[in-house]
């Protein structure tokens, strides 16, 4: 993933755990629990974005996040950055984007909404690479059976998510 150059960070604790934010000038450009697969680098270390809990954008975000949490929200109203994923990491999200509160789809089915049938292993790993998690709702794919596979943040939370959600009991 490429990030804009601007980008700037925040944190915030949930009931699920921290979570790591990041805009651009452009727009929230990342949603991530502590410990989940795919971190960029950019979180920690030397090269690491500065520290911007009062940019406006991280506020948003975070406050949506919380009564998205709550239930007290279903849908983000958000501006969001996703220029860092290639065409093809693109498309899948802003499918993502589609799948309402409440409801889940397969990959397989995924696939074929963004015209691409015969790439259901690509559409996995592009949900799978998913910088905005919770906001683009990756965690509503599940299985071609409906199993609950495959969430970097891990499985007890996109269990969570999905209850919250009312999609599972």
């Amino acid at each position: 993933m490429q990030f804009h150059p601007l980008t700037v960070q925040t944190c915030t604790s949930t009931p699920l755990g921290t979570v790591r934010l990041a805009a651009s000038p452009a727009g929230l450009c990342g949603l991530w629990f502590d410990g989940q697969r795919h971190l960029p680098h950019q979180l920690d270390g030397p090269g690491a974005w500065p520290q911007a809990p009062g940019q406006p954008i991280l506020q948003a975000a975070i406050a949506q996040l919380q009564q998205y949490l709550r239930g007290d929200r279903t849908q983000f109203d958000l501006p969001l950055d996703m220029a860092g994923g290639t065409a093809f990491q693109q498309a899948v999200w802003q499918a993502l984007l589609s799948i309402a509160p409440g409801q889940t789809t397969s990959y397989g089915a995924l696939a074929r909404h963004i015209g691409r049938p015969a790439a259901v292993r690509a559409v996995g790993a592009a949900v799978g690479r998913n910088p905005l998690s919770v906001v683009v709702p990756c965690h509503r794919v599940l299985g071609q059976d409906g199993s609950l596979t495959g969430y970097a943040g891990g499985l007890e939370r996109k269990t969570d998510l999905l209850r919250r959600e009312g999609a599972i009991a």
